[in-house]
């Protein structure tokens, strides 16, 4: 739809509807289906929110390597998931659960405002059928960072549905200070993915997108088997080590998605964009749901295998991206990791 008007409009829409339906959810959710139905509105108006948004950025940007735009797009993203965690628990506990949606909802409501002080910009009319996305198939460069997004989503949203859970196991049985509470230690994991995707991007424009993406991919499987290996040990040395491993998992998500961008093709930025979107999220909720169920399979919550198993899993997740992005290197005959060139 971005491709045919203005992303601005999707992005103001979308923000609209993820507004009203957070708010709305507080105030009318009182059950499965009434919780179900409104959180789906809120997930449509975010999806109709988060890459048009980046759309509308990049078609306001001047033509060069907007790599670093996007990037810090992307990374704000994960700090406002930090800071809707942490302001979504001060406001529970203090006034409710319901109250927290209707701060949280404030968010896509100020980004309405935004909205309506953007220039508009009309993209170059555009002929073919709605929802296309036999362009972006045939774009196997972009569609390896796509993929490769996909086990960076795996990873990402599997390590940070259950990270509040994983902490709770660590202080039950290892203890640990008191201020060190597993929504402080969410909070943490999600605001210092800023720095690590910026260092991320900045790494693959100085050795090339797929050599730095691969490198980072590995580091986090790495670090995601030693937790693992470790779920045991002193809650000190855990927390350095979620720490290090929120540093790891979002290091390449500027760098996958600056690179989807600068390889769509410009006429089908927008297809290229949802496809990116569309594949991510999905991920997102079968790691979320594949940890879960690793997590049951061996012995629940409360055991260190149970544990083991999640973060094998997560590795197994992340390792498929340097698959997805060799895959695309060889079609495309790049040379990319000989040259160190950005992809």
């Amino acid at each position: 739809l971005t491709d045919r008007i203005d992303a601005r409009i999707v992005l103001l829409c979308g923000s609209i509807v993820s507004g009203l339906a957070t708010m709305a959810f507080g105030i009318f959710a009182h059950g499965f289906w009434s919780g179900t139905l409104i959180w789906s509105l809120a997930g449509l108006g975010f999806a109709g929110a988060y890459m048009p948004g980046l759309k509308a950025l990049t078609d306001r940007l001047p033509a060069g390597d907007t790599s670093r735009a996007v990037t810090l797009y992307t990374s704000s993203f994960s700090v406002g998931v930090g800071l809707s965690f942490l302001v979504a628990q001060v406001v529970a506990d203090r006034w409710g659960w319901r109250a927290a949606f209707y701060v949280t909802g404030i968010g896509p409501t100020a980004m309405v405002v935004a909205c309506l002080l953007i220039e508009g910009r009309r993209p170059v009319p555009k002929s073919g059928r709605l929802l296309n996305f036999s362009p972006v198939f045939a774009n196997r460069e972009a569609l390896g960072y796509i993929l490769g997004y996909g086990a960076h989503c795996f990873e990402l949203y599997g390590i940070r549905t259950w990270l509040v859970g994983f902490w709770t196991f660590v202080v039950a049985h290892q203890g640990g200070p008191s201020w060190m509470t597993p929504v402080l230690m969410s909070f943490c994991f999600a605001v210092i993915s800023m720095p690590a995707s910026i260092l991320g991007n900045e790494a693959a424009l100085k050795f090339g997108r797929h050599r730095a993406i691969t490198v980072v991919m590995v580091a986090s499987a790495c670090v995601a088997l030693v937790i693992g290996l470790n779920a045991t040990a002193p809650a000190w040395a855990l927390a350095l080590l979620l720490m290090l491993y929120g540093l790891t998992v979002p290091a390449d998500s500027g760098a996958l998605t600056a690179g989807m961008s600068a390889a769509a093709v410009s006429e089908h930025r927008g297809a290229t964009l949802a496809l990116h979107s569309t594949v991510g999220f999905g991920l997102s909720a079968a790691g979320a749901w594949g940890t879960g169920v690793a997590l049951d399979m061996a012995g629940g919550p409360m055991s260190a295998n149970g544990w083991l198993l999640v973060f094998v899993v997560l590795a197994i997740g992340i390792l498929l991206g340097p698959f997805a992005l060799l895959w695309a290197r060889k079609t495309k005959g790049s040379t990319e990791w000989k040259s160190g060139v950005s992809g």
